[in-house]
């Protein structure tokens, strides 16, 4: 829906309202210190001194087969792969232009070249539904509300994922609550009395991944089942190979990400798939592998289970192994917690964009907001 005809609304173009702006060359930013941040195309690559453009501002992909929409909150950088967007009016409120950019398909204004590559004629082209500046406000205010809770739960997991990493470091690797204790010679060197040196597969069961049966079902979101890919979810299917926790990691091409996978799931045919009674334990160690040493494949890389079983551990004591997965599993189940409250609230966001986008939904405006309105629409009239 459009929201053609919104009451007290303008229908204007994305080139009466604003200007897209080539960004420069630079180098020396992906390993840089410096604090300013530096967008490319599809999103932040890095830093550097100085900025481009002096205020929180808007970024958009210029060439790629995916050019994508960023936004910045403090002065910033763009290199010449993308635009930055520079505002000629007064009444424009950035964040709502975010908002606003988010609803247009960028990938769909080719300008013709070998090279995908967005067309600023096509953006000025494009149709606007142009609310008052107050009414802009209140809108990306809801928005930035709903994606501001969705970022602090995304960092509140990395603190906690933090933290089950270093505690199995202190307990797995440093050894440091036994450091009291007798230790004993292994092939790993110096571990507390009573552990084990194991291979992996002893506590684990391995297997590959599987083919979906109907390829043309990948990418069905109407199916609710996750198709798992080497590093992340690809599809989705109707059926699951799996329906108790796992843990998934890449067999051809990506390596090294593990992911967490709870519920129904089916694991495509480029991942290795591990069960084990020890899920937290387990987890952490895979985390720590140096795959790039297994690696067997040539033009492709290649990671296979016999390596990953052959690989050999420090095994703890029952007592120290059950403390441990049930301190872990405490914190895991608080990301879970909030990765369904990410999940609620990024639905929610996701169906409010383009009803308040349209004008379908309107945000009420206080006595005070609605005079400044009409006191405006009297000024510019």
């Amino acid at each position: 829906m459009m929201g053609v005809g919104v009451e007290g609304w303008k229908e204007v173009k994305w080139g009466d309202l604003a200007t897209l702006e080539y960004g420069k060359g630079l180098k020396g930013y992906k390993n840089s210190t410096d604090k300013v941040p530096v967008f490319g195309t599809n999103g932040h690559i890095g830093f550097t001194s100085k900025p481009l453009y002096e205020k929180p501002g808007i970024i958009i992909g210029r060439k790629g087969a995916y050019r994508g929409v960023h936004f910045s909150d403090k002065p910033f950088f763009v290199i010449d792969t993308a635009y930055y967007l520079n505002p000629k009016v007064r009444d424009l409120d950035i964040k709502w232009a975010y908002y606003e950019l988010l609803t247009k398909d960028i990938n769909n204004m080719d300008s013709g070249s070998a090279i995908p590559s967005t067309s600023r004629n096509d953006f000025y082209a494009l149709p606007v539904n142009f609310p008052p500046l107050q009414e802009q406000k209140q809108i990306a205010s809801i928005l930035s509300t709903l994606d501001e809770k969705i970022e602090l739960n995304h960092r509140i997991n990395q603190n906690l994922e933090a933290m089950a990493q270093a505690l199995f470091q202190s307990w797995f690797v440093d050894f440091e609550p036994f450091q009291d204790g007798e230790f004993v010679e292994s092939e790993l060197g110096l571990i507390p009395k009573g552990w084990k040196v194991r291979k992996l597969g002893d506590i684990i069961n391995i297997t590959s991944g599987k083919r979906p049966t109907n390829k043309a079902e990948q990418q069905n979101k109407k199916f609710n089942v996750a198709l798992i890919g080497a590093s992340s979810i690809t599809g989705y299917v109707d059926q699951a190979l799996y329906k108790e926790p796992i843990l998934v990691t890449g067999r051809v091409g990506t390596h090294g990400v593990i992911q967490r996978v709870r519920g129904e799931s089916w694991p495509s045919d480029n991942t290795l798939v591990i069960k084990t009674p020890y899920y937290e334990f387990v987890y952490q160690i895979l985390k720590t592998l140096d795959y790039k040493s297994m690696n067997r494949g040539s033009t492709q890389p290649l990671i296979t289970q016999r390596d990953i079983k052959n690989t050999q551990i420090v095994f703890p004591s029952d007592l120290v192994l059950s403390d441990f997965e049930n301190q872990t599993k405490a914190l895991y189940n608080l990301v879970n917690e909030f990765n369904d409250e990410i999940k609620t609230l990024s639905q929610l966001r996701d169906t409010l964009l383009p009803k308040l986008m349209s004008g379908e939904i309107r945000v009420p405006l206080d006595e005070k907001e609605a005079a400044h309105e009409r006191a405006d629409g009297n000024e510019a009239g």
